[in-house]
């Protein structure tokens, strides 16, 4: 077990007043917005037992998103699986989730990858783009992102809509519990050494990119300090802890320098749903790298009950 300092952590985050009216607001907004799904078969990246497909859609600001859907071959109605990538990460094609039995679709936000974006996910740029208006702000259009890339799953004939489930880690942590805060119809999160969660601690705690940039933006701008701490305060994750409802996988590295640890405990404490957290000593922002892999993967087959890709196979060719 961590120490009491920081399984005991109380962060210092603050709700606006208007919070939820907000993201009320946001939603109806994006719920205005088309969606557009557009779907192509890429064959030359499918496999004996995946197939995979180019996606992509309309978003808040009517942003084109773009996403890679693999779907076990022959599969009918199998679990859902979003997975939102980290801040820096090239998004990559989810063959692996797909072989494991899911229909799993590795999403873009706004400025990843070849999705729309005025700044690429790096130093610097991304972290401050828009940080003065919590209205103009870039991770309002990204959570706008995730909360629509639901709906590709949704609308997929070989996806069961009773089990979807979200993960990611660190960005993709913080995106993946945004979205199950929004959105009824995931059943459960896992989400690695969550990034955007206790924000105002973490520039504190911390020491490394990308919060330093947040850093070096106020040392140019200090008379800006209140807007953005505000702003950031409508991104927070703790701020949709309430909302999250179902079975929740959190992870933590106890000398992680990007996301402390302490900040992954202030959520766990917030969170009123089945939850779970590991905690890996002596570990940074990799949080249990291959270790917690190999947990989430068992966690999350528990969850959905997924059949792999050959199995599903099978079944399909026996006509079950």
């Amino acid at each position: 077990m961590p120490r009491p300092a920081i399984a005991d952590f109380v962060a210092t985050t603050q709700r606006p007043t208007d919070f939820l009216d907000f993201w009320q607001k946001t939603r109806s907004d994006l719920e205005a917005t088309p969606a557009n799904i557009s779907s192509e078969a890429e064959p030359l990246r499918s496999t004996d037992t995946v197939e995979t497909f180019a996606i992509s859609f309309t978003s808040l600001g009517n942003a084109r998103i773009f996403a890679w859907l693999c779907l076990p071959r022959g599969s009918r109605a199998c679990p859902g699986l979003l997975l939102p990538p980290g801040y820096s990460a090239v998004p990559t094609i989810p063959r692996a989730w797909a072989e494991l039995g899911y229909a799993a679709l590795q999403v873009s936000p706004r400025g990843h990858h070849r999705s729309d974006g005025d700044v690429a996910p790096g130093f610097p740029g991304y972290m401050t783009a828009g940080i003065e208006d919590p209205r103009g702000y870039i991770y309002r259009g990204a959570y706008c992102d995730v909360w629509r890339a639901v709906d590709v799953l949704l609308r997929r004939p070989e996806v069961d809509d009773r089990r979807i489930a979200v993960t990611g880690g660190s960005q993709g942590g913080a995106l993946s519990l945004v979205a199950a805060a929004a959105r009824p119809e995931i059943v459960a999160v896992a989400a690695d050494v969550p990034f955007l969660t206790g924000i105002r601690d973490s520039l504190r705690l911390g020491g490394s990119y990308p919060y330093e940039e947040i850093k070096d933006y106020l040392r140019q701008h200090p008379e800006r300090e209140a807007d953005v701490l505000r702003t950031l305060d409508y991104v927070d994750t703790l701020n949709f802890a309430d909302s999250i409802r179902v079975p929740t996988l959190l992870s933590a590295g106890l000398s992680d320098d990007v996301c402390p640890p302490e900040t992954a405990y202030a959520l766990y404490n917030r969170l009123q749903c089945p939850k779970e957290i590991r905690a890996y000593p002596n570990t940074g922002h990799e949080g249990g790298g291959l270790t917690h892999t190999l947990v989430k993967q068992a966690w999350l087959a528990l969850q959905l009950k997924p059949q792999p890709a050959g199995e599903a196979r099978v079944t399909a060719a026996a006509g079950a």
